[in-house]
Formats: C-alpha cells, sequence, structure tokens
C-alpha cells in the first residue's frame, strides 16, 4: 500500500455480527490528493471524514457494481468508517437501498450524533458506533434471511440462487424480488461481486487463474473486467496502488 496511505481495521463486536463486518480508518497524509479506483467489495458503507479541502461529513454509500473510475482521494483525509452487511438495511437502517446503487448520499452532520471530535480517536469512534448500533438491535431476524446471507458469505458468492434457494427454503424468485427491492440488483449479481472480491486477493498474490467458483478462464476473466474495467493481469500490475478494495486492504 502507498506509504502515504494509512490504514486500520477492527472487527465488531460479537453482537453485531449479523449486521456490522467491519470497522476501519482510511487516511492520506500526503498534502497532495492520491487518485484511486475503488473497487465492488459488497459492503454498504457509513462515511465520517474530512479533508484539508473538505468540512466534516456523513456519507452513506450503497452497493456498487462497477469501478468507481478514477476518484480523488483528497489531501489530508481522514475517514473513519462502518461496514454493514447488507441484512443491516433492514434491520438497522429500517430502509430499502435499491436507490443507492452505485451511489451515495450526504446525512446528516449529527447522524447518530457523530460530530467531527468523533475523528480524533478511532478506537473511541468504534466504541462509540458499537453502542449505537447495540441501541437499534432487533428483537428478531427472519431466520431465513440470517441463513441466507450467512451461506451467502461463507461461501464468497460460490453457491447458485438455486442451491441457496433450496438450502434455506425460499424461492428463488422471491428471494430475487427482495434482492433487487431492497438493493437494486439481483441475488446472482451480488454473488458475483463476492466472488470478485474473494478473486482480489488471488489476484494480488499473482494468482491470475480462477481461484474461486468461476465455469473457466474466459469467465473469470469476463468477469474481473466487469467489475475492474481491466484485466486479471492489468489489475495484479497494480500501478502506483491506484486500484483499491477496501475490504481487501488489511491482507497484505
Amino acid at each position: 500500500m502507498d506509504n502515504d496511505l494509512e490504514y486500520k481495521f477492527i472487527r465488531p463486536d460479537r453482537s453485531l455480527a449479523d449486521f456490522v463486518e467491519s470497522f476501519w480508518l482510511l487516511r492520506n497524509h500526503s498534502d497532495k490528493d492520491k487518485s484511486i479506483i475503488v473497487l465492488p467489495d459488497g459492503r454498504i458503507d457509513l462515511f465520517c471524514s474530512q479533508s484539508a479541502a473538505e468540512t466534516f461529513h456523513i456519507t452513506l454509500s450503497g452497493l456498487e457494481t462497477r469501478p468507481q473510475g478514477r476518484a480523488m482521494l483528497p489531501a489530508r483525509t481522514i475517514m473513519f468508517a462502518v461496514s454493514f452487511k447488507l441484512i443491516a438495511t433492514e434491520y438497522i437502517f429500517q430502509n430499502t437501498f435499491s436507490n443507492l446503487l452505485d451511489n451515495a448520499k450526504y446525512l446528516p452532520d449529527d447522524f447518530w450524533n457523530f460530530t467531527v471530535n468523533d475523528l480524533q480517536d478511532f478506537d473511541l469512534f468504534c466504541k462509540k458506533a458499537t453502542q449505537k448500533i447495540q441501541s437499534l438491535l432487533p428483537n428478531e431476524i427472519d431466520t431465513r434471511k440470517r441463513k441466507l446471507f450467512d451461506l451467502i458469505y461463507s461461501s464468497n458468492g460460490a453457491l447458485t440462487v438455486q442451491e441457496l434457494s433450496e438450502k434455506v427454503f425460499w424461492s428463488s424468485r422471491q428471494i430475487n424480488r427482495y434482492f433487487n427491492q431492497q438493493f437494486g440488483l439481483s441475488l446472482k449479481a451480488y454473488c458475483n461481486i463476492l466472488r470478485f472480491r474473494a478473486s482480489f486477493q488471488h489476484i494480488k498474490d499473482g494468482k491470475l487463474f480462477p481461484q474461486e467458483n468461476f465455469a473457466d478462464q474466459s469467465h473469470f476473466i469476463k468477469e474481473v473486467k466487469k467489475l475492474s474495467g481491466v484485466s486479471p493481469k492489468e489489475l495484479k500490475r497494480n500501478q502506483n496502488d491506484r486500484f483499491i478494495q477496501f475490504s481487501t486492504l488489511t491482507k497484505k
């Protein structure tokens, strides 16, 4: 990773395991903006951030289905974030996120009582976010949805829609209706993102042949190009660390 970029990652408390994947921070210590291409990783993100050029703000980002193009990470950026699993949209945010597919929105600057002072200490930020999310935890979760997401994540999206349907006793049609209404994409499309996410680390390690459940090499290349914009070989070169997938930054 670029020496100007600092990344830290914390797993959530076990009580949040169904809903939160991680807490993380990202800093650009440089006095210069950094050009990056953020790749899809299948998460919903809540960001609190500020930079040399931007005042404190809170952003909620939906699922990404394509590389974000050349984005700029402003000079002296500090960003604290919570990455959520999909089921959190319904049970923590109590809202649909289909309108946030490949999109993001600004939230009120006092959302969940966060302030610019919370960017002073990452551990305290995580503690405050944990307490807030714990206060929003539901009394119960639809058992089909809990099992469905457990299977999706544990398999890195390798199971087919039909296999998932049979294991959770929920019809493929109903599952896809739920995914499209809640997240703005099909279950298969989401599983493809998770499989690409798992493959990104393999590609970084120089494994340019599919390690996940792809039909063949051409299918692997096609999916990588679709979700990153480049071939596995170019992704492996990753000149100047311009391709970033936040969920894999800890895995050096």
